[in-house]
């Protein structure tokens, strides 16, 4: 009932295409938790590079996703390098390509279109060619439809899907809702979860919080 070791990279034998992010992906900006994983058919290893994309170290925001999250295939990470400048009447970069055209500009124009970490909580759930803009908070427990472009920040246990993604109802009421995050199984330790997994997986709140 330990369950498998979150260090592996390919946990699944001869289904290459799922990995655990947490021991593939070693950029120092992304954080990950143990059990999250990317299915795709081309292999997860690729996922800092083909999922996480204008993420530059001299920004410093960071992309931090939780435990026990699925992330399927083509779910992409927009990250704040993709900002442009919006002050002015244009938003064309002519700094990045110098000869002259950097002159007179003004870092802080950008700068404040940095908006913060991207932050995915525990047992999230992210459909095939989502799209998550950069400084956008997703709950634990929520889940976002395939091909969704996710704008704004996610309630705990909210499904949204669309463009831009809105809320199509809630998984569970408040006062669950409540309870979950009090309970934070995915904070246990990994035998207490093997343990309990029939609370865990079932819909009883009441069996789940009594969990031993």
């Amino acid at each position: 009932m330990d369950g498998p070791n979150p260090g592996i990279k390919h946990p699944i034998p001869m289904h290459t295409r799922v990995g655990f992010l947490k021991p593939l992906v070693t950029v120092p900006n992304i954080e990950i938790g143990d059990f999250t994983y990317y299915d795709d058919p081309d292999g997860p290893d690729k996922f800092a590079e083909k999922c996480v994309l204008h993420h530059y170290p001299f920004i410093g925001d960071k992309l931090i996703i939780g435990k026990f999250c699925a992330i399927a295939e083509g779910a992409r990470f927009i990250m704040n390098g993709a900002n442009h400048a919006m002050s002015g009447f244009s938003t064309y970069p002519f700094n990045i390509f110098g000869h002259g055209w950097e002159n007179g500009f003004d870092p802080a124009t950008w700068s404040k279109e940095v908006r913060g970490d991207t932050k995915v909580g525990s047992d999230v759930w992210i459909g095939m060619e989502a799209v998550i803009l950069p400084g956008v908070e997703i709950g634990h427990g929520a889940i976002v439809a395939a091909k969704s472009v996710v704008t704004h920040d996610v309630p705990p246990y909210a499904i949204v899907a669309g463009n831009a993604a809105k809320v199509v109802k809630m998984r569970f009421n408040d006062r669950t809702i409540r309870r979950l995050l009090a309970v934070a199984w995915w904070d246990w330790p990994v035998d207490k979860i093997g343990r309990n997994l029939d609370a865990i997986r079932g819909a009883d709140i009441s069996l789940l919080e009594a969990a031993a």
